[in-house]
């Protein structure tokens, strides 16, 4: 299943507060936590990842830093900020809010199987 481009692009601030609230963490191992918790279905590119940071660094929600790990190179490093988890705090109340209102409507319905248009069957 290919998850279409506006759902990655809505969820993906909160997903990248979400991981950095967790713990520090640079931008490859970002994109291996994506994949994890998606089962694999969400496969983010750097190309869409590193602008995110880059943007939320501007905001204020997210601070980097440069570490070296001993016999490794350097790594740029990210951390959420508190303005940061106040931003994570009410995109989560938004995406309550969305997911109930789904599975409110989604709940009571049988299994959606395609019915031919009038007059085409």
């Amino acid at each position: 299943m290919k998850v279409a481009k506006d759902l990655v692009a809505a969820s993906a601030t909160p997903m990248v507060l979400g991981i950095l609230a967790e713990g520090d963490s640079y931008g490859y191992a970002i994109l291996r936590r994506i994949n994890e918790l998606s089962g694999g279905e969400l496969d983010w590119t750097e190309g869409l990842l590193y602008p995110l940071l880059h943007r939320l660094e501007r905001l204020g929600s997210v601070e980097s830093s440069w570490q070296a790990v001993a016999g490794e190179r350097r790594r740029k490093y990210y951390r959420i900020t508190d303005r940061g988890r106040a931003e994570l705090a009410e995109q989560r109340r938004q995406w309550d809010t969305v997911v109930g209102a789904l599975k409110a409507v989604w709940h009571d319905r049988a299994p959606l199987t395609p019915r031919p248009l009038e007059g085409l069957a």
